[in-house]
């Protein structure tokens, strides 16, 4: 922890003594192991694409810079500021989503990436969280002095979103976008008989994913009975879990990550539990545990709608995606494309999950004058 005295008046001084520097060092863990696990395994994925065995490292090495910058920069920012960062973020993601199905590059029969000065963008990693603190702002409304609307505009968003993320197609976004928007509607007080009749719909769109996607339908199938569909990935995966043991074969030194297409992103995780041992792979789980319970104990004061909100939103996305990429890659779930948040290589996820973790300490910070928190 940097040394800085509390009578300092700067704004990184103030912003020192009221973000919480627990997350903060927590977050820093994640993002530092996630720099080693690039080097560990992209290595092996850059051969085999006919890169130089370092380039998907060294691209994700010079982001850390810009990584670092955003979060610090958008936990600067006071409450009307991180509303106001949502705000464009969201209105120019969907613009990006909408460009992106008519200019975008296709990828394994998804169109979600679009080619902006040299640099892939994946619109939807930066519409999920603006979006979240968005829909805060809607529903924080609907209960205010003025009772506006909130409710039906953040609907009318939401539908607009879920659309756009699902010509795609993305399943596994759609399903992290629509829990946190489920879960913020429920704190702001969702009658319970809408809530049953939410879930009913939600278990009926899953049902029309199986049927509508071919590649959905192919992985449930495959997840069911392993006999059904091709397991290639996943049995890899458990394999190098298996070979890993509680102590691990040492960085460097894993053999999946030889044959397993993904292992730089969606089965990093894999690739830890064979080279660092399921101790480590357990602390790494018991560190965006302490994440997401740090955000939620800092918010049960919390008196700001609004900020109550933005805040549980943030973190149930980000406790959401790291749930469903660790559980893909024990075979606990169907496999997803989804990257572990901070320690999977990619350099659009790298910069949203800042984006949104800046924005949660922003949101958390301690305010004297305006309860313990703004």
């Amino acid at each position: 922890m940097m040394a800085m005295a509390r009578t300092d008046r700067s704004i990184l001084g103030r912003w020192w003594w009221t973000v919480d520097r627990w997350t903060l060092l927590a977050i820093a863990v994640l993002i530092a192991f996630g720099a080693l696990m690039a080097l560990a395994a992209s290595p092996a994925v850059a051969s085999r694409i006919r890169l130089d065995s370092f380039s998907l490292f060294r691209q994700h090495f010079a982001l850390l810079p810009v990584v670092g910058l955003t979060l610090v920069g958008a936990s600067l920012l006071d409450v009307r500021g991180v509303r106001r960062l949502a705000v464009f973020g969201t209105l120019g993601g969907i613009a990006l989503l909408a460009a992106t199905l008519v200019i975008g590059t296709e990828i394994k029969g998804a169109t979600r990436w679009i080619s902006l000065g040299g640099f892939s963008l994946q619109p939807s990693e930066f519409v999920k969280p603006c979006f979240a603190v968005v829909s805060a702002w809607m529903f924080s409304l609907q209960h205010g002095a003025q009772r506006l609307p909130g409710n039906l505009i953040s609907i009318a968003l939401y539908g607009l979103v879920m659309g756009l993320i699902l010509l795609q197609p993305d399943l596994g976004m759609a399903v992290v976008v629509t829990a946190t928007w489920f879960a913020q509607f429920f704190l702001a007080g969702l009658s319970i008989v809408w809530v049953g009749a939410l879930v009913v719909v939600g278990i009926a769109g899953l049902v029309g994913a199986y049927f509508a996607f071919g590649h959905v339908r192919d992985r449930i199938d495959s997840f069911l009975d392993p006999a059904a569909g091709d397991r290639y990935q996943i049995d890899r995966s458990l394999e190098a879990f298996a070979n890993g043991g509680w102590f691990g074969q040492g960085p460097g030194e894993g053999t999946v990550k030889l044959v397993l297409p993904d292992a730089h992103s969606d089965f990093v995780f894999s690739v830890l539990g064979e080279e660092f041992g399921t101790i480590t792979a357990l602390l790494i789980v018991a560190i965006f545990g302490f994440v997401i319970l740090r955000g939620m104990a800092r918010l049960l004061n919390e008196q700001n709608l609004f900020v109550l909100l933005a805040a549980a939103g943030l973190l149930v996305s980000f406790g959401l995606q790291a749930a469903i990429n660790m559980a893909s890659a024990l075979s606990m779930i169907p496999t997803k494309g989804m990257t572990l948040p901070f320690i999977s290589y990619g350099g659009s996820s790298l910069i949203a999950l800042s984006l949104a973790m800046g924005m949660l300490l922003a949101l958390t910070r301690r305010r004297p004058g305006m309860g313990e928190y703004a």
